[in-house]
């Protein structure tokens, strides 16, 4: 299993940041190695949304389509993303938002997941922490092209 985790501190406003988080369709045009991006479900309660979304990921012909379940805890400004079917065998992906200042988050971005396929998830591994840091450096770009109006 691999798991690791990076933090952040993006100038941007928490509520900003999390709606960009939550805005799975737009994935594909700025996450690595994201193809597509569809939501099948989304509903919002007093206390959290709830998601369902399928993303496909990969280069190519080599790609891979997982549907997760994404659920935004709205007074812990925490989101956790699981998998309901797909290549992975397990998925634990976190986000945490702390303001730090006047439209500055700071934000944890934890993943654990494992692949059915042994042979890809050893292959996965060994790369791990440098995929982990390019789509964390997607999304605060992402972030900056969008709200860093400075």
């Amino acid at each position: 299993m691999s798991s690791a985790s990076v933090i952040k501190l993006i100038n941007c406003s928490k509520n900003n940041l999390i709606e960009m988080v939550l805005d799975i369709e737009q994935y594909p045009s700025f996450v690595p190695w994201c193809i597509n991006s569809e939501v099948h479900e989304r509903k919002n309660f007093e206390d959290r949304v709830e998601i369902k979304a399928d993303m496909t990921v990969g280069k190519k012909i080599l790609n891979q389509t997982y549907l997760s379940n994404v659920i935004y805890f709205k007074k812990k400004d925490y989101i956790l993303v699981t998998n309901i079917k797909g290549p992975l065998k397990y998925l634990k992906n976190e986000w945490f938002f702390e303001e730090r200042g006047q439209q500055k988050t700071q934000i944890e971005f934890k993943i654990d997941f494992e692949l059915n396929n042994k042979l890809l998830n050893s292959i996965m591994e060994k790369s791990f922490n440098l995929g982990l840091i390019k789509i964390a450096n997607a999304f605060e770009n992402r972030a900056n092209s969008l709200f860093d109006k400075v």
